[in-house]
Order: structure tokens, then sequence, then C-alpha cells
């Protein structure tokens, strides 16, 4: 018995001895004597020069934050001064990074596993210069020796601190370059501050990129957000014990646009733990665009949680473009303000926008969208709303915002002073660069008395360059237009296809200042179905296929209505045969074909009480130019002011009309020329629906029928016939 424990004895004492020893080495070994080795190792290791230049040297540390273990027993802690990191021979300049000292702890027992466990690694003073060239060499690319033979030793580095240093970028590939400055706060910040700071000071810049009302707007959702919890917070209790240690800011230039930002982080990244939340603020500016956020990074080894709150604001979406990779289109001035959720894995990377709230221009926009790169290309899905939208914001969108708007923006194609038609091209290069699925409703739209839309609901989808609003639905006057339009971009030239109906469009909501109008019932039914190519509105009408119908039945029409709406030829014709008297429409019939965008006129006519004004002939959407008859058919024995047929020539933009040379037209004289219409007209007739205000007949029916009878020329409608 006393032999064994003298055996313990002496076991313990020659462990304990042993561990003196090593405590010993370790304090009093000249660790320099190593650094020619460290170097070698190291460089080999990681293909690039190293150099300790500095002392090499090992201090004992007790780790309270580390567990009771390493708050008992004092652990070595290396400290390596005057580091240098080099760069490929192909880079700029000679040194990656430059350190004043790295400090760094060891576990020992994990070594007897083959496990290096580096609970914590501290860069005094780091500088590193960060290039990448126009051939996609980067300098932060470390090319690894390959041994054929994967290593025993594993490193597990837990995180890294950091304090007062320089990082500068010059990124060919990507056009930036940036000189970022970081150093240590006076004091430590918390975050609830810094979200309250960076929420007022966006909201301030959201008031000068985009209005009063973009700022109270983006005040109202906070104050909804303060109310009701934001459930998409996973983190929110980990935030509020994080606190703001560094400052940092930025100077360079994106995209040859000028580049400057500021912003806070905290002191220490965890790297191995995918729950402790690493705090993050920026605030930058490039050009006009604004960008704030602020919230949190963790699991940064994989990037995989991206967790702030981000507002945007300048004075185009479109912008965002070359900032961000996402297509959006022209745009007023806006500033929205949402919560960002990010998984970073380069290209499967994932991006949540979600509930955010905004205005673009004097409309307000709401919703959550995601952000998807995993696939072939970058898809943008969601769901966009607006409860009062501006057509004057919307028209950027689908083309028709004004030349003086684009030639502010720079992107404006000069008109041809020939021509009617807008020649302003698609920019389909941008819709190869995603895809999209995105709903949209416009719960009230805002225009002036020239087109009054209510409300507008579309599915947008963009797919390998081609874009289809199915289905693209609006309301009108009064009425509903419901249409699918595909326009594909990916082919050259773009290919468009459209089908619409319009239905029950008032009369008295589509001309509201055209006091005749004002106690008509009348309504505007019409379909569409056109195919064309071509990469502007001028180009896909003057190749357009299909053919487009339209009933207008108790209207009224005049030279000044026409003139005021800018439609040249008809309000010469209307002058020509009416002078400036105001004429009621009993119904107004139009059935046209269209192939390689001439215009054909299977049927234009429409009827008054005095007489039949039939028109024949083509309008070349081509080369905008007019080959059109108009023949007056008088009814009874009244008197018509000109019964001689009119010619229109000349283009859209130069319209010429005259009076054709020949006899006057006798009564009845037309109904040879009326009956060849006897095909079209039945066509129109499935147009023809009751009113909804009285339930009353359309006069269009009558006309139509009339108008396909054989050989006999028929009184309008509602009139009995003349004896």
């Amino acid at each position: 018995m006393r032999r064994s424990r003298k055996v313990l004895t002496w076991t313990i004492g020659v462990l304990l001895a042993l561990v003196v020893v090593l405590v010993l080495v370790v304090a009093l070994f000249d660790w320099n004597r190593l650094k020619p080795v460290i170097n070698d190792k190291v460089s080999q290791a990681i293909g690039r020069p190293f150099t300790i230049n500095g002392d090499l040297s090992v201090a004992w540390r007790r780790d309270a934050s580390a567990g009771w273990l390493h708050a008992l027993v004092p652990w070595p802690e290396f400290t390596a001064r005057q580091i240098a990191i080099g760069n490929p021979a192909w880079a700029g300049q000679p040194q990656f990074a430059r350190l004043d000292a790295l400090r760094f702890r060891v576990s020992p027992l994990p070594l007897l596993a083959h496990r290096i466990v580096v609970p914590s690694l501290q860069l005094v003073h780091p500088t590193i210069d960060l290039e990448r060239d126009k051939q996609q060499r980067a300098t932060w690319d470390f090319t690894l020796p390959d041994n054929g033979e994967p290593s025993a030793w594993k490193l597990e580095l837990g995180s890294v601190g950091f304090d007062q240093g320089a990082i500068s970028l010059d990124d060919a590939a990507s056009a930036v370059k940036l000189q970022v400055l970081v150093s240590p706060l006076q004091g430590a910040i918390p975050y609830d501050q810094i979200v309250a700071q960076q929420s007022t000071d966006a909201r301030a810049q959201a008031g000068k990129s985009a209005g009063a009302d973009a700022r109270k707007a983006l005040d109202r959702a906070a104050q909804a957000d303060a109310k009701a919890k934001d459930a998409d917070d996973t983190v929110g209790q980990a935030r509020r014990g994080t606190v703001y240690q560094f400052g940092w800011t930025a100077k360079g230039s994106y995209k040859g646009t000028a580049l400057d930002g500021s912003g806070k982080t905290g002191g220490v990244l965890a790297l191995q733990s995918a729950n402790e939340p690493f705090p993050v603020q920026a605030d930058v500016r490039i050009g006009d665009s604004h960008i704030a956020l602020v919230g949190t990074l963790t699991d940064p080894v994989h990037l995989g949680a991206l967790d702030v709150r981000l507002w945007f604001s300048g004075s185009s979406m479109a912008k965002l473009y070359a900032i961000t990779g996402v297509t959006l289109p022209d745009t007023p001035p806006y500033a929205t303000e949402g919560h960002l959720k990010a998984e970073l894995r380069g290209r499967n990377s994932r991006y949540s926008y979600r509930n955010f709230r905004g205005r673009v221009g004097g409309s307000d926009l709401a919703g959550s969208l995601d952000y998807d790169t995993s696939g072939p290309r970058p898809k943008l899905s969601g769901t966009l709303r607006s409860k009062l939208l501006r057509f004057a914001d919307l028209a950027p969108l689908i083309g028709a915002d004004s030349s003086a708007e684009k030639q502010q923006r720079g992107d404006a194609t000069p008109q041809p002073a020939d021509k009617v038609l807008p020649v302003e091209p698609f920019r389909t290069e941008r819709w190869q660069a995603m895809d999209a699925d995105v709903n949209f409703t416009g719960e009230r739209i805002v225009h002036g008395e020239s087109l009054p839309i209510d409300s507008l609901s579309t599915h947008l989808v963009m797919n390998d360059g081609a874009l289809y609003l199915d289905p693209l639905g609006f309301g009108l006057a009064g009425g509903k237009v419901h249409s699918n339009i595909t326009l594909d971009g990916s082919r050259t030239p773009m290919r468009g296809v459209m089908k619409l109906d319009a239905r029950h469009l008032k009369l008295k909501q589509l001309f509201p200042s055209f006091a005749p109008m004002q106690t008509s019932f009348g309504e505007i039914n019409g379909d569409a179905a056109l195919t064309a190519q071509g990469n502007s509105v001028a180009a896909l009408l003057g190749s357009a296929n299909g053919e487009l119908k339209l009933l207008m039945n108790d209207g009224a029409i005049s030279k000044n209505l026409l003139e005021t709406a800018g439609l040249n030829v008809g309000n010469i014709v209307i002058g020509k045969l009416f002078g400036d008297k105001t004429v009621q429409i009993n119904c107004a019939a139009s059935d046209m074909t269209a192939k390689n965008g001439l215009f054909d006129m299977r049927l234009f006519v429409f009827d008054t009480d005095d007489a039949v004004i039939n028109v024949d002939g083509t309008v070349n959407f081509a080369d905008e130019k007019l080959d059109l008859d108009v023949k007056p058919h008088t009814k009874g024995f009244r008197v018509f002011s000109l019964r001689s047929p009119l010619y229109v020539r000349g283009t859209l933009k130069n319209p010429s009309v005259g009076v054709h040379a020949g006899p006057l037209l006798a009564r009845g004289a037309g109904a040879v020329a009326l009956g060849v219409v006897a095909a079209p007209a039945a066509a129109l007739l499935a147009l023809v629906s009751p009113s909804h205000d009285d339930g009353g007949e359309n006069t269009c029916r009558t006309v139509l029928q009339q108008l396909r009878s054989s050989g006999r020329m028929m009184p309008s409608a509602g009139k009995k016939p003349r004896k």
C-alpha cells in the first residue's frame, strides 16, 4: 500500500515538475530563434512572403471569459511584432498587409488531437492593400500548396479583434477605388442608440432626395413599426446587448462616381459562433444615391446572416443597377426604408427586403421583395402595392415620361422633327441581367383629365430577357381594360405581342372638360390583337400585324376637341366637314387590319343625324404616311354643306386634306360603297353591350345592323325612314 502511494506521489511530482519545466522553457526560451523557421513555414503555407521583423515573445494570461479552467490556469499568449505579408508579383503594391503586432492564444490540450485552437486573434494597427485587376486576379485570393494529401492538423480560429488601421481597395474589375480608415470610438455606443441616430439621419437625407412627403412617410412607417413588434427580427434580443466600438470613414469612387461614407462596427468579430452578432452600421453616398444600414452580421465565415434596417434614397431607382446589380426602372426621386435579411454565399446568395415603405415622387410604395442569385440569372420576386400612385411617377416605367425628364437624366434619344411616333428605344439590355416575378397593385391612381386611370394591377414576369405583363389591368374612365403584353427583348429585333379588351369606358369621364359629353351615357368598347417587332414604339407600330376594333356610341365631336387631343388629321377633317360646330355622334365604328405596319380600314364609319361618314384607305405606321378617302353620305333631303369626298394624304406630322374633284354625291349614292362592310359590321356587333347607367339599347347595334343590310341605306339608330 505504501509502495503504491510512493509511486503515485512520484508520478504526480514528475508531472508537476514537467509542467514547471515547460512553463519555464516557454517563459525563458528565446522565441526569436524560431523566426526563420516560422517565416519559412508560413510563407510556404500561404504561398506569399511572410516575415516577422520585430520581436517574438510569449506571456501568460488568464481569460475569465473563456470558462472556469481558463480563469484558474494561465495560458500562453504569443506576440509577434512588425509583421509583413507580401503581394503576388503582378500586384501594384509590394505588400498585402502590415501589422504593428499580432497577438494570439493557443489552447495546449487540443494539440494532442492535432487541433490548433486559437480562441482569439488580435490585430494591432493593421494596414491592408487590396487589389484586383481586370483579369479577376485578386490579392486576397491565396494560392495554398497542394501536397496531394490532407493535412493532419486542423486550425480553429475563434474570434478576430482589431484596433486603429487602414484599408485601401483598388478593384479594376468593378471600377472601385477606396481608402478606409478605422479608429476606436471614445466610448462604446449601445446598439439602440445607433439605430435611433441612423433613422433620424436617413430620413433627413430622404427629405433632401425625395422631398418632405418622403420624410413624413418614413416617419409614419417608423411609428407603426414601434407599435408593432417586428416579427422578422430574430436576433433582436441579442442585438440589444451589442455595442459599437470602432468608427470608419471611406472615400473614393465607384465606376467613376464619387463615393464617400462612414459607419461604426463592433470590436471583435466571432468567426466560429453562428449566433453572436457583430454590429455594423454604414452611411454611404454614391453620386446622388444614398444607402444607409444598421444591424448585425453573424456567422461571418460563411457570410451566413446579415440582418439590417436599410434605407435607400436618390434621384432615380435605375441608378441602383450599377450599385446593386438589380434591374429597376427609371423613377422620380425616391426614398424607402425596410428590413433586409441576407444569406451571402457568393452565387447562391439570397436577399429578403421585407415590409418596406417609401415614396417614389408623389406616390407611396410598400411591399416585400426577395432577390436570389442561385439560378442561371438573379431573380427578383415579391409583391408591391400603392395606395396612391401618380401616373407621372409610373410614366417612366412604360416609356411615357416627358422628353424634358429624359434630357435631365441624360438618356434621351432625339425625336426626328418629321416623326410623331416615339423613337426612344427600350432598355432591353438590362432585361437579360436578371429575372423577375412581381405582383403590383395600385389602389388609386392620380392623373390629369387627359387619361383618367383610377386603378392598376399587373403580374410582371421577366425571364431571360423577355418581359410579360400577364395580366395588365386597369380602371379607366369608369370602365375596365384587360390586357396581356409580351416584349421579348432576348430577340433582335425585339418581338411584341399585345391582346387587349376595353369595356364600358364612359365618354363623360374620358372627356370631362368637353361640355357636350357631360350629359352623354355613351361608352367606348374595343378589342386589339397585335404582333410586332422593333425596339421602340415607332418600330413596333411600323411592323404591326393583327386587328383593331373600336365602338363609340352616343357621343359628340368637334374640331376643337380633336385639336386639344393632338389629333391633327382628325381636327382638319372634321373642320372641313362640319366647320367649328359640335356634332352629335350616334355611333362611331372602326375595324382595322394591320400587316407590316400598314393599317387598312375594313370599316371606319361614324353616324350622325345628318350624314354617315365613311373612311376608306390606309395608314402606314412604318413611314407615317396617310392615304385615306373620306366620303360623306347625306341622309334624306337634309342640306349638307359638303357632299363631295375628301382625301387625306401627307404624314401624321403634316397631313394634307383636300376635296376630291368630281361630281357631288347624290342621296343614297353610298349604298354600294357601304355594302362591302357587311362582314366587319357583323364582327363589331360582339362589342355592343347595354349601358351600365340606364340599361338601354346601345345605338351602335342598329347602326351596325343597317350597315350590313343589303343594297339600301338605312337611317340612323332611333330614326324612322323618311318617305
